[in-house]
């Protein structure tokens, strides 16, 4: 992965410079330097953990420091949509816009995709060291928080996916903006704390690997990764439903190259690059093509490629207005406890 850039500013050149801010380790950098040679547009390339951080920093920016690429989960386009922060996106200036299968466009979040485009998408089910722990023995959330757990559960570092499962447990839509019911997942969460370890939102599938922890949250693409370097580590879907989640492309409306970005978002359609990212990331691309290119042990991984039920059953965060800082105030409360 390229070096992460946390503070830039455009040159007379900028034109022949693409300012991208994605998740860590979601694009390979074999790809990165693939476009740069075919297009001669260096890509500066910054990454963040979380899109509370992504957000924060795109706020603090100025006109002169902008990005021209973005990549926020689905609950925070709406977000971004309202405050102005985003421009609309052409899709004729995407040849390769038809690769991107219908079911996957026109979501809530962004009607028509005015503003967004599906880069990445998946579930947020359960892992496990089935060296530990016996997997007959998990298949629900609420199984992190058994006392015989203490000191081995990863939580992702992402306050609504967490808040997620302990209000899915409590019987509440995980998009609430109710402050009682925030607070009751957080109070439900508190119990939680004594098994968990670790908040890891950058490579969560290590401490599987590494044996640190053995049981917790974690992404179906960085469980799929994780299980090539340590086969004891399974992916679990829970019962109650896994979280899904989709990573977009977005223009700022900062953007100084915005020829480059659609080249860009572009070159990522193709069905070749596509498949590059899938086998070296380990995460799902909504592309039409790419299957034809995947080898059928691939195509057909439940992990890699969740099934439909799962997908239904799963339920996707939804931009939640002002009462992001009530998550944020009991998110913060939380890990300090």
């Amino acid at each position: 992965m390229l070096t992460a850039v946390l503070f830039f500013t455009h040159t007379t050149f900028a034109a022949q410079k693409l300012y991208v801010y994605n998740w860590t380790d979601y694009i390979p950098s074999n790809l990165i330097a693939n476009f740069t040679k075919e297009t001669g547009i260096e890509v500066i390339y910054s990454t963040f953990e979380s899109n509370e951080e992504m957000y924060a920093k795109l706020k603090l920016l100025s006109k002169n420091n902008a990005y021209d690429l973005v990549f926020p989960s689905s609950y925070y386009i709406n977000k971004m949509v309202k405050e102005g922060m985003l421009q609309k996106i052409d899709h004729t200036k995407l040849s390769n816009f038809h690769q991107i299968p219908s079911h996957l466009l026109n979501k809530d979040f962004d009607p028509n995709n005015q503003y967004s485009l599906p880069y990445i998408y998946g579930l947020t089910g359960i892992g496990i060291n089935i060296e530990e722990i016996d997997p007959q023995n998990i298949t629900s959330w609420a199984d992190l928080w058994k006392a015989e757990y203490k000191g081995k559960v990863l939580l992702t570092s992402d306050a609504r996916e967490v808040f997620h499962i302990a209000l899915l447990l409590n019987g509440k839509s995980p998009n609430t903006t109710k402050e009682s019911e925030i607070k009751a997942a957080y109070e439900h969460l508190v119990k939680l704390m004594p098994n968990v370890l670790v908040f890891n939102s950058d490579s969560p599938e290590v401490p599987y690997v590494q044996g640190e922890v053995a049981l917790g949250m974690i992404w179906n693409g960085s469980a799929y990764l994780g299980n090539k370097e340590n086969p004891n580590l399974q992916f679990i879907y829970p019962k109650e439903g896994a979280v899904f989640w989709m990573d977009n492309y977005a223009i700022p409306k900062t953007a100084k190259n915005v020829e480059g970005a659609y080249q860009f978002i572009d070159f990522l359609l193709r069905p070749e690059n596509a498949k590059i990212v899938i086998e070296r990331m380990g995460f799902s691309m909504p592309n039409e093509g790419v299957k034809a290119l995947l080898s059928p042990e691939m195509v057909n991984n439940p992990v890699l490629f969740p099934p439909a039920e799962e997908i239904q059953k799963g339920i996707m965060q939804a931009d939640v207005g002002k009462a992001v800082d009530i998550y944020e105030k009991y998110w913060n409360k939380l890990k300090t406890n």
